[in-house]
């Protein structure tokens, strides 16, 4: 955290969305560094300790069985980006701040949004952050906010343009690794990519560490659920091809023209894509290298393939 406290964050000067032009009030005392009493009285008094991490709030379990549990309501993300991020796009949302002192000046917005809506927000020490998220690489900041409603599939193909303009979207069958999710997340903002879909009942979700390694892309490339059965007939039906990722015997991206209209289907580390999804495809697709190693991780193959699919777009 040290080595980046004076790097401004991209999303620093972003404000959040909200239907009234309200003003926000002042977090601080005059010429003081720390909130004032009638900002502090706004900490829950309730919670003299910070909560332990609740593993439920970053994993979304499967619906079906009767030992699954739903989805946790709330959501816990850490690190600076994510959670101004987050803070920027869903305001109404946050239900707790905590932070270290050092992220007071970062965080300024924040913090007037919560003395303003009567939010409780601790200022903590680094171990306590440590704890609260179960990592040490929470940037010294972690929200506790609703989880947003999530997005259908069908919602996210009203809001493509129409065959046969160009969309991109992500197809991950199988893949469960947070730090990967959140690497492709960001490759995938960057590059334009309209949505990620994984199948119902994947082990998969924006937990605290995805959304941290995204930088503030889980919030700008939505992650959707949907029957594997049916978004393939729908995806079709809207005009996409699929081009399915695999370790060997595939066509070079950078020899072949890929459809403009594309869903990128990638698979598990090591296991790769299933059999169906490979039958499924529409073509194939290696990424030609030394052959030192059998393939690229997930993430980077997405950041190669994303980048590619740029290029041949803006050609």
């Amino acid at each position: 955290m040290d080595k980046d406290k004076d790097r401004q964050s991209p999303w620093a000067q972003a404000r959040p969305r909200t239907g009234k032009a309200t003003r926000p009030e002042r977090a601080s005392g005059a010429g003081r560094s720390q909130p004032d009493e009638r900002a502090r009285a706004h900490i829950d008094d309730a919670n003299a300790r910070p909560p332990r991490p609740r593993a439920s709030t970053d994993t979304a379990r499967a619906p079906g069985g009767p030992s699954q549990a739903q989805p946790a309501r709330e959501q816990r993300l850490y690190g600076l980006n994510a959670c101004l991020a987050a803070f920027a796009r869903r305001p109404d949302a946050l239900r707790k701040v905590y932070l270290v002192e050092s992220r007071m000046g970062a965080l300024k917005a924040v913090l007037a949004w919560c003395v303003q809506r009567r939010i409780g927000y601790r200022v903590v020490e680094a171990e306590d952050l440590d704890k609260l998220t179960a990592s040490r690489h929470h940037e010294g900041v972690c929200f506790d906010l609703q989880r947003p409603e999530p997005l259908t599939l069908n919602a996210l193909l009203a809001a493509q343009p129409e065959a046969p303009a160009p969309s991109l979207l992500l197809w991950l069958d199988g893949v469960g690794n947070p730090h990967n999710l959140g690497a492709l997340l960001r490759s995938a903002a960057h590059f334009g990519v309209a949505g990620v879909i994984v199948p119902t009942g994947a082990a998969l979700d924006v937990s605290g560490a995805a959304a941290r390694v995204a930088e503030g892309a889980a919030e700008i490339v939505p992650l959707i659920q949907a029957a594997a059965g049916l978004a393939l007939r729908e995806l079709r039906a809207h005009g996409y091809l699929f081009a399915g990722t695999v370790p060997r015997d595939g066509m070079s991206p950078y020899a072949t023209v890929l459809p403009s209209r594309l869903v990128l289907v990638l698979g598990a580390e090591g296991e790769g894509m299933s059999g169906a999804m490979i039958e499924h495809a529409d073509l194939r697709l290696t990424i030609p290298g030394s052959g030192a190693i059998e393939s690229l991780n997930v993430a980077a193959s997405v950041a190669v393939l994303l980048g590619e699919y740029w290029r041949q777009l803006h050609a």
